[in-house]
């Protein structure tokens, strides 16, 4: 896969930020056509809103589930579904979150070998071989804090990961630097990264519209 995807977060601290509309509404028209938030911090009628708004927009939408809890995981994604979102990033996977999401035509990406604290910090290899079998299950692809990794170089995990697994990969968080966009570009079966919190902390620039736009320059370098 060449073409590498910046799914822009209108979170911050893991929270969909209150002015999430309006800072959607400003920066529409930069050269990022994915765009998500996550459920916390949104009422079920804000999230309805504003996916409608992106999807009108010409937008693919997505939403972010850091739980692992099942409960959670499956009114997370039975929200998505109700609201028309395009792709659920996250959740640990559970078959029921598969289910909802297969009969919504939502592509479904969950994380892999998180450990009880969210905290990804299993060996390389385990992290292999969990993604190996969500892949047998029919998932679109797998989602993971690549560099957020306790349990080695992230760099390692990302290129053993894109040279082993047959399927796509999204990269959750943590890309705040041009070093970094330089090195998921070289990895083969990376789909797509999230960035949020960087965008609010102008890691890119000033504006919101600026930096979009300058991190999808970068990518088309």
């Amino acid at each position: 896969m060449d073409k590498k995807n910046l799914i822009v977060m209108l979170t911050w601290n893991d929270v969909t930020v209150p002015d999430a509309k309006e800072i959607f509404l400003g920066a529409k028209d930069a050269k990022a056509t994915h765009w998500g938030f996550k459920i916390e911090g949104t009422t079920t009628e804000q999230m309805q809103d504003l996916i409608t708004l992106m999807k009108d927009s010409g937008k693919r939408t997505y939403i972010e589930v850091l739980a692992i809890d099942e409960a959670t995981c499956l009114r997370s994604a039975e929200l998505c579904a109700e609201c028309g979102v395009d792709h659920l990033l996250g959740t640990l996977y559970f078959e029921s979150v598969h289910k909802v999401c297969t009969d919504a035509d939502i592509a479904y990406s969950p994380f892999i070998a998180l450990d009880p604290d969210t905290r990804l910090r299993a060996p390389i290899e385990e992290i292999i071989r969990q993604a190996k079998e969500a892949e047998k299950k029919g998932i679109w692809g797998v989602n993971l804090n690549a560099f957020r990794y306790l349990g080695g170089e992230p760099e390692e995990l990302l290129r053993r990961l894109s040279s082993e697994i047959d399927k796509h990969f999204t990269i959750a968080g943590s890309i705040n630097s041009y070093e970094r966009i330089q090195l998921v570009k070289s990895l083969p079966k990376l789909y797509g990264f999230t960035i949020g919190g960087a965008f609010f902390e102008h890691k890119f620039g000033e504006s919101f519209s600026e930096q979009i736009d300058k991190v999808c320059a970068c990518l088309e370098e």
